[in-house]
């Protein structure tokens, strides 16, 4: 079956940012969370092999495969071009995959950030565009295709070279439509260009676009006071044609009812909120914020054991607000269990891994002067 022929859900739900009880996943609270959004007719969620340390995709297994019919959900996930290093861990990745997942196929399968240099050089290495078709041919796979963090001019090439890719997945929200490392607007139009189908990923960018400045926050609760500022971010990527499914990787009961709420009635954007935005936007360019997503590929091969995601939490807060106690609040609880910004020995595994592209060892630098 096609792809435009499939029903796909406008909100999918990414296992990236599960609810944790202590280091573990907190199987019951997930639980809870997936009855709730496919009580609510959806269906579409999305894993990966590195997600959790591996235990996204065993997770999917408990929470979801056992507790419902194979043919009532899609199940996504995702081959990493990192942990490869020869012909034959494709197959051996992909058995785990189905072992950890507990299922004969998955719906969709993506090679996974694809970008310039090392990851995309890797898949065209390993033919893994070959073997992704074989896969699907073999009805291990209904869908093939990829996530992207690379530049359009890559994106242009690999879709004219590629054409059995059916969908792609991108970053893609407000703040990262101009930005000049992101590029989403132009992403955007690469994928219009070939019709496409996308499916998004950081549209709240990383929780980032659900806690604004109150100048920002103020003008859209002029207009929707009772709407989230999260819904707002959600909405701007709903409101795109091409859009297919919008990825929310979702921690909290709340947010699965926030995103819930958003999407079983959802409303494209007004002429007027899309001004909201776009002042919106004007007031974040003009605050000098580390744009990171907490996606947490920097942290697991981190030889000091750094939690560099809620490090930069703390930088941020000390750049938006210099006299607020919490940011030293936020600093030590990041340091607590792992080490702090000035044990970094700058080997560069961090920054070689991060899908935005972070200076991430001189802003490591930058925290341990305000913070060690």
């Amino acid at each position: 079956m096609s792809l435009k022929e499939v029903k796909l859900p406008k909100l999918g739900f990414g296992l990236m940012r599960l609810p944790q009880n202590g280091e573990e996943i907190d199987l019951p609270h997930v639980c809870r969370m997936i009855d709730a959004y496919m009580n609510a007719g959806m269906n579409y969620f999305d894993t990966a092999y590195v997600y959790h340390g591996g235990k996204s995709e065993t997770t999917a297994r408990e929470a979801l495969v056992k507790r419902y019919p194979r043919d009532s959900f899609f199940l996504a996930t995702k081959l990493p071009a990192w942990e490869m290093k020869s012909f034959e861990d494709r197959d051996r990745i992909f058995g785990e995959q189905l072992e950890r997942a507990g299922v004969e196929y998955f719906d969709f399968y993506l090679l996974h950030s694809l970008e310039d240099g090392w990851n995309y050089d890797t898949y065209v290495k390993y033919d893994c565009f070959e073997w992704g078709k074989k896969k699907r041919d073999e009805g291990k796979i209904k869908h093939f295709g990829f996530s992207f963090h690379g530049t359009p001019e890559l994106l242009d090439e690999v879709l004219a070279a590629h054409p059995e890719i059916e969908f792609v997945q991108i970053q893609l929200n407000y703040t990262d439509w101009n930005n000049q490392v992101v590029q989403s607007g132009r992403l955007y139009e690469v994928l219009r260009k070939y019709n496409m189908p996308m499916i998004i990923m950081e549209p709240v960018k990383g929780g980032f676009l659900a806690k604004l400045p109150d100048e920002a926050e103020k003008l859209m609760k002029e207009v929707r006071p009772e709407k989230s500022i999260a819904s707002w971010a959600m909405r701007f990527a709903g409101s795109l044609e091409g859009v297919v499914t919008i990825l929310s990787g979702m921690s909290s009961e709340e947010q699965m009812k926030d995103n819930l709420d958003t999407f079983t009635s959802f409303e494209p954007l007004s002429d007027r909120e899309k001004d909201v935005i776009e002042k919106t936007v004007r007031i974040l360019q003009n605050m000098p914020l580390v744009g990171c997503t907490s996606c947490r590929y920097c942290t697991d091969g981190c030889p000091q054991k750094i939690n560099i995601p809620d490090i930069f939490r703390a930088l941020n807060t000390i750049r938006t607000y210099p006299n607020d106690w919490r940011s030293k609040n936020f600093y030590n609880g990041a340091t607590s269990n792992g080490g702090k910004a000035k044990d970094c020995i700058g080997c560069g595994q961090c920054e070689g891994v991060c899908p935005q592209h972070l200076p991430i060892t001189e802003l490591l630098k930058e925290a341990s002067e305000k913070f060690d």
